[in-house]
């Protein structure tokens, strides 16, 4: 017999519930489940005493998963060049400004610890605006080859961001 793991009382009760709500606010009951499993998972691995009301753990839990997630993706969302597409921040906003001006420092010390072949794709592509096959050819590469590199260095500026970010 196969040792079962410890139960926590009160919180699978609730696991339907917890997939309504979240289904009904993101409208989607693929991405509630995740949210229930993540949150179950935390849960069950905590090594907290017993919860006294488990419902309103539960939901306070996914509730603060589902903020961090926001935020992951609000970070890296920022971090694409999208941004910068129609010039200099719009506005007379002086945070937003400064924000644009450290995202910009931000990527561009992260660039600088890239390879050169990384930098140039990088450049050539979201800034200059030139398909993988144009930068192929510039540089003698196969169009694979630049999407590594592309790849490689978006990978790079994420990991650096992410860390950057409170």
């Amino acid at each position: 017999m196969t040792p079962q793991p410890p139960r926590r009382p009160g919180f699978f009760e609730h696991y339907e519930e917890l997939i309504g709500t979240w289904t009904r606010r993101f409208k989607n009951r693929q991405q509630a489940e995740d949210l229930a499993h993540d949150t179950f998972v935390r849960v069950l691995e905590c090594k907290s005493p017993q919860v006294e009301q488990p419902r309103a753990y539960l939901h306070q839990t996914a509730r603060n998963i589902a903020v961090d997630a926001y935020r992951r993706e609000d970070r890296r969302s920022a971090m694409t060049l999208g941004a910068f597409d129609s010039g200099p921040p719009c506005g007379s906003d002086p945070e937003h400004f400064m924000h644009a001006i450290q995202l910009a420092d931000s990527i561009e010390r992260a660039l600088a610890e890239l390879p050169l072949n990384c930098r140039k794709i990088f450049i050539w592509q979201k800034i200059e605006g030139l398909t993988q096959q144009e930068i192929a050819e510039r540089l003698g590469l196969s169009k694979n080859m630049v999407e590594k590199y592309m790849i490689r260095t978006l990978r790079h500026l994420r990991e650096r961001l992410d860390a950057l970010a409170p």
